[in-house]
This record gives C-alpha cells, structure tokens and sequence, in this order.
C-alpha cells in the first residue's frame, strides 16, 4: 500500500505540469509513495543510447494521472513498478526509448492501469509487462492498453515472464507472478520484427484472461508478422494481424 509522506502531510491533489527535463543523468522523474498526483505536458529528453534515464517512475502510489506529454529517453518511457494502482495515462508520445513498462516485478502486485491514446516511434519495445525470474508471489491485474499506434517499433506488444538482467541467468527459472485481465484494444501500425506480438508467460502461473481485439501490426521488412505465445490463455476478436496464438 502506499506510504504517508513524512511528517503526515497528506495531499488532496497535487498537479505538476508544464515541464521540461533535459539531459538527466538518471530518471528524469521518480513518483514513489505519491496519491492523488495529475502529470501535464511534461516533456523529457535524453539521447536514445543514454543508460538509466527513464522517463517517469511509479512506484508505490495510487491515483496517478499522466497525460500529453513527449518523451524520448534512452531507457523506459514510463515503467510502473510494484504496489501501483489506478493509474491512468493518455496521449503520450514515446520515441526514442524502451517503451511503456510494467516492471520489472518481483514480488507485490501492479493493478487498475489504463494507457490509451498514445504512440510510440522508433522505440525498443512498446507496451511491455515483464516480471523477474525467479520471484515471489506476485500479480498483474486489471490492465489496459488502447489506442495505441506503433511505428517502427522494435516489440510492439510484450510479456516476459522469464527477465533475469545481470550474470547467472544461464536457464529460464519460474516467475511466481500472476498475470490476468490484461486488454490490448485497437493497437496499430509497424514492427521492426517478425515477432509483433510474443507472449512468455510463466509455466507455474500461466497469462490468464488476456483479451485482443482489433491488433493489426504488420511487419516493416515486407513480409507476414506473426504471434508468439507460451503459457498464454485468453481470447482474439476483431482483427488479427498477426493471427493470435492465444490458449482458449
């Protein structure tokens, strides 16, 4: 749950916008154990190959707003992390970067996001949960991505349930988070890779309730996009491109 600021001081509603962050040598902005918190025309750039310099960081807080803004980062856009709740983002631009991020997640949970309106250029991944393997007990829940337009985008749409960064990862382990009632509505445009859609979801705790609808991303290098799934149950309605390889 979300920590009280020091000393008990308890904001109603804070708004923070109209902002520039240039350059910054590591996150550009960190939002932990925050409630009640409106983000406006908030814009962050950094070079493409700058290590470290996410966009915005959530972690720990609820009832987040983050709306029109720009932002090109050499890391993650926006990545939410564990204890985040009923946050919702829209009309964001992302370009350079590493996308829009659930993770990575460990343990805890992540639940009542919404990202709808928005777009994503040139960058490494575009909506992507990803959670450590191994880890404890965990979940992902109530999850929304729409509206969402991908160009030349390396990972339009991804789950990794088996992100182990650093040494020793030599072999897949089990993530222990729970990933259900995630939507992907109305996601368009191009993939630098044949891959557009791959979903690695973990062995022990399978990807449930995962609904696409109307996903019609074609390959940039010509030929037939295609889907990946592990561990993936849920159902396709709509369009499909690519054909969905979700477990009914």
């Amino acid at each position: 749950m979300p920590r009280d600021p020091p000393g008990g001081l308890k904001n109603t509603l804070l708004k923070i916008e109209n902002i520039t962050s240039l350059n910054s040598k590591n996150t550009h902005i960190n939002c932990f154990a925050c409630r009640d918190v409106i983000f406006s025309n908030i814009h962050t750039t950094a070079p493409g190959d700058s290590p470290n310099t996410d966009g915005i960081k959530i972690g720990e807080s609820s009832n987040i707003q983050r709306h029109d803004s720009v932002i090109a980062t050499g890391d993650d856009c926006l990545a939410f992390l564990p204890d985040s709740r009923n946050i919702s983002v829209t009309r964001i631009h992302c370009g350079p970067g590493h996308g829009i991020t659930l993770g990575s997640i460990s343990s805890k949970s992540i639940t009542g996001l919404s990202v709808t309106n928005s777009s994503l250029v040139g960058a490494q991944n575009g909506v992507r949960i990803k959670t450590k393997s191994p880890s404890q007990p965990g979940s992902v829940s109530n999850v929304t991505f729409q509206h969402i337009q991908m160009d030349k985008v390396d990972n339009p749409i991804v789950i990794d349930q088996q992100y182990c960064p650093g040494s020793g990862c030599t072999a897949p382990k089990t993530s222990e988070i729970q990933i259900t009632d995630v939507k992907y509505i109305d996601i368009w445009g191009t993939s630098n890779t044949e891959t557009a859609v791959n979903f690695k979801c973990s062995e022990n705790k399978p990807c449930t309730k995962i609904e696409l609808r109307n996903i019609n991303l074609n390959y940039s290098g010509g030929r037939q996009a295609n889907e990946s799934c592990l561990n993936a149950k849920g159902v396709a309605s709509g369009k499909e491109n690519p054909k969905s390889c979700l477990q009914s």
